[in-house]
């Protein structure tokens, strides 16, 4: 008898634990992003992660 391919379905988006959506952010950050992630060879993405959990925690409410 010949084994069966089992197929596992696919993980929906957002299921992975991150949300897509869009922003606007100006022209000078983004190639202060571009420097920044040259110089760490991280993608923009992973630095906006990086710097956006580091200011949620370290931000204060007054």
């Amino acid at each position: 008898m010949k084994e069966k391919l089992i197929i596992k379905k696919k993980s929906l988006k957002g299921e992975d634990g991150y949300k897509t959506f869009s922003i606007r952010i100006k022209d000078e950050t983004v190639a202060n992003l571009d420097i920044l992630a040259n110089a760490t060879n991280r993608s923009r993405n992973e630095l906006i992660n990086l710097l956006l959990d580091y200011a949620v925690k370290n931000c204060e409410v007054k």
